[in-house]
């Protein structure tokens, strides 16, 4: 029986904000207008990881419909054989979650039909190896209700930005997650991996009353 490992990778600021991180016109649902927030942390160590990311620890790509289009208008045209994430991402398996989109141009790109926890959960079961997905807020949110996250990579930019929308909204299941990698770029951006470690444990740092 085949299956995968369904990974979330994102690009947050300190208070978990995962919206445009890219660019100002990415994203500016409630009035953003703090896109390309993460530009100024984008150095050489960035692209070592990224790089590393996509190439070493993503067999299948996930992607929610405001994502895809997004790398559906850049990635296919970055034809240069000596980039490595280009090559990548234009050759993988990509799955698409959209109620709206009838056709996918991009190479290698499947639509996934009805609910998308339904057809994720589904998609798990068929593929092999590791399934990422990346930006898509909506598509994440959706994976975390119906408990479909097995490991988060997060990149955490050193800047607050106090409002936009955030990786792990209000009402989240409590889930406690072990720290398995962690590093730092020279710009400060801190990479960490999560894999999860079932129910969060509880106790108190009450101190016990003296006689």
């Amino acid at each position: 029986m085949s299956s995968s490992k369904l990974i979330v990778t994102a690009f947050i600021t300190m208070d978990g904000v995962m919206q445009a991180p890219g660019g100002p016109g990415e994203d500016v649902d409630a009035g953003f207008e703090h896109g390309g927030w993460q530009v100024p942390y984008v150095d050489e160590d960035f692209m070592v990881l990224m790089t590393g990311v996509f190439e070493q620890t993503a067999d299948h790509l996930l992607l929610g419909r405001h994502t895809y289009d997004i790398f559906a208008a850049h990635w296919p045209r970055v034809t240069d054989e000596n980039d490595p994430i280009a090559v990548k991402l234009n050759a993988m398996p990509k799955y698409v979650a959209s109620r709206t989109l009838d056709s996918l141009a991009w190479n290698n790109s499947h639509l996934l039909k009805g609910e998308a926890a339904e057809s994720v959960a589904q998609l798990k079961e068929d593929l092999d190896g590791v399934i990422m997905t990346q930006g898509s807020s909506d598509l994440i949110r959706t994976l975390q209700e119906h408990d479909l996250v097995d490991e988060y990579r997060l990149l955490i930019n050193p800047v607050i930005l106090g409002t936009g929308k955030r990786l792990f909204a209000e009402g989240a299941a409590p889930v406690a997650w072990t720290l398995t990698e962690s590093g730092a770029t020279g710009a400060g951006v801190q990479y960490c991996v999560y894999e999860r470690a079932g129910k969060p444990q509880y106790g108190s740092l009450q101190l016990d009353d003296q006689a």
